[in-house]
């Protein structure tokens, strides 16, 4: 009997087949029979379709792909459809038409071909229909309570198949403290306050009229001047997280050009999401639409610089790696969610290298509006750098927060073979939904603590490995309590586990939240410090018996530490990360 109160064919009670049932399927059976027969005696052709070739040359680069991604193609051989070569080598295309009966173009010869395949279709329609008639049963169902859910829910979802080691080679920022890893932490670790007052446009409309947004940012020469005015800062945010992640790794294309040639580039790929996107180029041309000059004072910049993928997209094209490229937006889940998909990669053996993290760029009059109108910031603009308050019982609402944090991932393999420095290891991650509500978590909180119990597991190790959780606690009246509460319903012993938040000091960073708090946890690890979490005065009551660390740092040798990112839509992730230790 299935505790998620679903009816499986294997599951236990009864085998009985009601008689309406029984009729369906062996009538079902009996057609499908019937078609199959009457499919191979017909005459009928389909000599309507025929393939067309267009010459569209492959290059030689692209052909050097598809051969290194082994799709199985030789770019010698031809293909000969219906009597019509097709040849690879020559960088034919080709594709389905229907042939135009003005044109007294012949017909493609008649096959049996497209019969046996009907029929085939067909009888193996009938052969499912018998089967699903031997299975059927009328199964118990048995409601359970969200809680017990959980623990089945992370069992079902992990297959316990041995998998590659991935490692951490490479760490890049861009935050409120600067661009350099090491200062970040240092800065985080003095527990000092990113929070100021926003002077980059006019908030006297505003009821909140603060953020921990970043001024007098500096690309340090790694865009080049002309891109650099141009570029909106969420894609300049990425890019130069992305380069120095790739500097410290020792593979960035102009810093490292040795190592950087050694690469196979079709296995080495970027990752870096977005939950916003180019909002202020979006912004900025929307107001520049309404003016006399119309569609001639928009930038032909508006939509390329606009979209969620473009920071990662360019550091691909400046750096030639031609792996998995996309971008993930799963609002403030989205650098998680881009870590585990760029683990699975290397994992799959799609990808030696990934580039993976989040960037956001979202302090402007439309971010900031939108989460006003939506209730979800603090309006303590008297105590502005104390605002942002996780766990204490007055916080209410978050501060927004900009930046980018892109790690290099890489196998253990790859990185031993090209004499990397390991900085710490990736033990893995998982991803899910609430399923409950846009932008409020469950009361019982059974989406977040299944993701940590399928994190933990995919991992590798169990519950009291883990000694550090850096916490999503955005400092919102609801989201800290459902947090804590799943984090109680997990660990239920949380003696030697320690707890902090990274956004009492940085404002929440939205889609760039996890990748910043990556490389707070990387830190940890490395440093063998916690950073504090600020502004806590009053705890609630959830709290009294959990060791979250405040006031000042804490010294903590971190075995296993957990990142808890979770997004409007109901989007939960969590990824587990360790100090590397050679086997």
């Amino acid at each position: 009997m299935s505790r998620y109160g679903t009816l499986l064919p294997h599951e236990e009670s009864g085998t009985t087949v009601s008689p309406t049932h029984t009729l369906m399927y062996v009538t079902l059976a009996a057609s499908a029979v019937a078609m199959a027969t009457l499919t191979l005696t017909t005459n009928a052709t389909f000599s309507s379709l025929w393939v067309a070739t267009k010459a569209q040359p492959l290059t030689t680069m692209s052909q050097s792909v598809l051969q290194t991604q082994r799709l199985g193609v030789q770019r010698d051989s031809q293909y000969s459809p219906n009597g019509l070569q097709y040849d690879i080598s020559k960088g034919d295309d080709f594709e389905f038409a229907h042939a135009p009966a003005t044109t007294g173009a012949t017909p493609a010869p008649a096959s049996q071909l497209p019969r046996v395949i009907s029929a085939g279709c067909i009888l193996f329609g009938a052969v499912a229909a018998m089967l699903r008639l031997l299975q059927s049963t009328t199964a118990k169902f048995t409601p359970v309570k969200p809680m017990e859910m959980s623990q089945d829910i992370a069992m079902a979802a992990t297959t316990g198949a041995p998998r590659k080691r991935i490692v951490v080679t490479g760490m890049g920022i861009c935050s409120v403290f600067g661009n350099d890893v090491d200062e970040y932490y240092s800065r985080l670790c003095d527990g000092e306050s990113g929070v100021k007052l926003i002077d980059k446009f006019d908030t006297e409309k505003f009821s909140t009229k603060f953020a921990a947004q970043i001024t007098d940012f500096s690309s340090e020469g790694l865009i080049p001047k002309k891109f650099d005015r141009k570029y909106d800062d969420v894609i300049r945010y990425a890019v130069v997280a992305a380069k120095k992640a790739l500097m410290e790794a020792g593979i960035e294309k102009t810093a490292n050009p040795e190592a950087w040639e050694k690469l196979n580039k079709p296995k080495v790929g970027v990752l870096i999401g977005s939950g916003m996107g180019g909002l202020d180029t979006m912004e900025t041309n929307i107001t520049s639409l309404g003016t006399e000059k119309g569609v001639k004072a928009l930038s032909p910049f508006t939509i390329p610089y606009s979209y969620a993928n473009m920071g990662g997209s360019l550091v691909t094209i400046e750096q030639g790696f031609m792996g998995p490229n996309y971008s993930i937006a799963t609002a403030c889940a989205t650098a998680n969610y881009c870590f585990h998909d760029a683990a699975n990669h290397i994992r799959s053996g799609r990808a030696d290298v990934m580039v993976a993290g989040g960037t956001e760029a979202s302090v402007c009059p439309v971010g900031l509006g939108g989460f006003v109108a939506c209730r979800a910031l603090s309006k303590n603009n008297d105590n502005f750098q104390t605002a942002s308050r996780a766990w204490d019982k007055t916080r209410d609402g978050f501060v927004m927060g900009e930046g980018a944090g892109v790690l290099v991932l890489e196998s253990e393999e790859h990185a031993k073979a090209r004499g990397a420095t390991i900085i710490a290891e990736y033990l893995g991650g998982a991803i899910n939904c609430d399923a409950h509500h846009v932008t409020m978590p469950r009361d019982d909180g059974m989406g977040v603590a299944s993701c940590m119990e399928m994190a933990i597991k995919d991992a590798g190790i169990e519950k009291d490995q883990v000694n550090y959780i850096n916490a999503h606690a955005t400092s919102t009246p609801l989201g800290d309590v459902a947090e804590v509460n799943a984090i109680k319903s997990v660990f239920s012993n949380m003696d030697g586990i320690k707890m902090n938040a990274t956004k009492s000091m940085i404002g929440h960073c939205l889609g760039a939240a996890g990748g910043m708090e990556a490389v707070a946890v990387i830190k940890a690890i490395t440093s063998g410090v916690v950073h504090p979490t600020i502004n806590v005065t009053d705890p609630i009551d959830e709290v009294a018996n959990i060791d979250f660390v405040h006031g000042e740092a804490a010294k903590h040798e971190v075995t296993a530490g957990l990142s808890n990112s979770f997004g409007f839509g109901g989007h939960n992730s969590v990824v587990v990360f360790g100090p590397y230790k050679e086997e």
